[in-house]
C-alpha cells in the first residue's frame, strides 16, 4: 500500500519510526541509483559511529548520588576514648544510583565512488533527529560535512524532519508556496541572521564542488511533492541521474508495510500546523483512513 500523502509522510517523522525509515530509504537510493551509474561508480553505503550519554534531561552525569546522601554522619555516631576521630556508623540500606553508559549512535550514509580509482565523488547524507539538536550527533556531522564542503566531493543532503534545527547555509531559502497563508507556517523552520526566511518543512540541498560555495537548495513543504534531484558526478560529461526521492518512499512505505503500525486516526509526531492539520485530515478521510 502507497503512503497515502502526495509528499512527505510526516507520521514517519515519528522518531518511533524514522529509524527504520531511515535505512530504507538508504537502501532504496542505492538500490536504484547503481544500475545507472555503473560501470563507472558505484554506491556504496557507508556507517557513521559515535557515542552519547542520554539522561532525561538530555545532559550526562558522573554519579547521581544525591548531594545530601553524601556526607551525613549518623545520629549513632560516638567517640574512642583511644582516639579523637569520629567513626560515623555505616548506613543500614545502600542508595541506589544510576551511572550513565555510553551509547553507540550507528548512522548510515551513501557513497558513490570513482571504480577506478576509489575515490568518493559523492555523499549522500540522510538527516536524524540527533544531527538536528546540539549534542555529539550534530557537532560529529557538522565537522564531517565541513570537510566535504572543503573538498572536491560533491554533497547531497537531505533533511526531511520538520523538527529541529536547519544546517548553516549562507543565503536565505524559498519563502513558504502561495497555498500557506500568513500566520499558518507555525511549525515551519525559521532562524534569523545568516539563515534567515528559511519557512518550509523539508529541504534537500545540493552542493557541487565545482559552484562552491553556491549551492542548490530544493526546499518544499508537506503538502507538496518531495522534488526529483540530479546526481552530481565526475565531469560535465558525465549525464547526471535523476534521484526519485517521491517512488522512493513510497516503495519503502509500501515494503516496510507501516500502513499496519500507523495510527491516522491519531496527530503526527511532530504535529503539524492548525492548517496543515486540516489538510491532512482531508487527505486520510479521502483515502479511507479516517471516518468522515
Amino acid at each position: 500500500m502507497r503512503s497515502p500523502f502526495p509528499g512527505m509522510n510526516p507520521y514517519l517523522e515519528n522518531p518511533q519510526i524514522w529509524p527504520q525509515i531511515h535505512k530504507r530509504l538508504i537502501v532504496a537510493i542505492a538500490n536504484a541509483m547503481n544500475p545507472q551509474i555503473r560501470p563507472k561508480y558505484r554506491m556504496e553505503i557507508e556507517e557513521r559511529v559515535y557515542a552519547v550519554n542520554d539522561t532525561q534531561n538530555g545532559d550526562s552525569l558522573l554519579v547521581g548520588i544525591p548531594d545530601n546522601v553524601l556526607v551525613q554522619n549518623s545520629p549513632t555516631s560516638s567517640h574512642s576514648p583511644e582516639s579523637n576521630v569520629a567513626v560515623a556508623a555505616p548506613p543500614s540500606l545502600p542508595v541506589k544510583v544510576t551511572l550513565p553508559l555510553p551509547k553507540t549512535v550507528k548512522e548510515w550514509y551513501l557513497e558513490v565512488r570513482d571504480v577506478a580509482t576509489g575515490a568518493v565523488i559523492t555523499v549522500i547524507e540522510i538527516l536524524s533527529p540527533k544531527n538536528k539538536k546540539a549534542g555529539p550527533g550534530r557537532s560529529s556531522y557538522e565537522t564531517k560535512r565541513q570537510k566535504i564542503l572543503d573538498s572536491l566531493t560533491h554533497l547531497i543532503e537531505v533533511d526531511l524532519l520538520r523538527k529541529g534545527r536547519i544546517m548553516p547555509m549562507d543565503r536565505s531559502c524559498p519563502r513558504a508556496p502561495t497555498h500557506v497563508a500568513a500566520g499558518q507556517a507555525s511549525d515551519r523552520v525559521g532562524v534569523s541572521g545568516h539563515d534567515q526566511k528559511i519557512q518550509t518543512h523539508y529541504r534537500i540541498l545540493v552542493s557541487r564542488s565545482s559552484t562552491r560555495p553556491k549551492a542548490d537548495l530544493y526546499a518544499f513543504n508537506v503538502r507538496d511533492r518531495i522534488p526529483v534531484i540530479p546526481l552530481p558526478l565526475t565531469t560535465e560529461s558525465d549525464p547526471e541521474p535523476m534521484i526519485p526521492f517521491q517512488e522512493l518512499l513510497h516503495t519503502v512505505y509500501d515494503r516496510g508495510s507501516y500502513d499496519l503500525v500507523i495510527d491516522y486516526s491519531c496527530e503526527p509526531v511532530p504535529k503539524l500546523s492548525k492548517a496543515d492539520a486540516v489538510w491532512a485530515d482531508g487527505v486520510l478521510k479521502e483515502q479511507g483512513l479516517r471516518t468522515r
